[in-house]
């Protein structure tokens, strides 16, 4: 029901363009670069996709998708051409600030994002960063 609820928000937030930009800049996003095909993109949705929005760092930084062929999301800047999928690009204020490329398991994602958003943002978890979400 919540990812329904997710996908839902974005498509509204997507189609409202101007608010979208606004909405875009006031809080950190993980923006999620994938493709069709992409099978490290369908073990991210099968193995993280359900926790994210649940955990901490899933509410710091809410999770934006975005088609590799389609560039960025109105509103939000690359620092550099994504190559591969999936992407995982942080934003704050419109701007990439980090990127993690490649999906190797929810062993290293959790770690690899925590660190991420601890390095680049005002972000601090209270579980440590070895702990597994599922």
């Amino acid at each position: 029901m919540m990812n329904a609820l997710n996908a839902l928000a974005l498509a509204a937030a997507t189609l409202l363009g101007p608010a979208w930009t606004a909405t875009a800049q006031a809080e950190p996003y993980l923006v999620i670069v994938e493709q069709a095909g992409c099978v490290y993109c369908e073990r991210w949705h099968a193995e993280i996709g359900p926790a994210y929005p649940k955990t901490e760092e899933g509410r710091f930084a809410p999770l934006i998708q975005a088609d590799l062929r389609k560039g960025p999301p109105e509103g939000i800047t690359y620092a550099r051409r994504v190559l591969f999928t999936p992407t995982f690009v942080l934003i704050n204020n419109g701007q990439e600030q980090a990127r993690i490329e490649g999906y190797t398991g929810e062993d290293f994602f959790w770690p690899l994002l925590t660190k991420l958003l601890e390095d680049n943002t005002d972000f601090a978890s209270s579980s440590g960063t070895d702990t597994v979400r599922n």
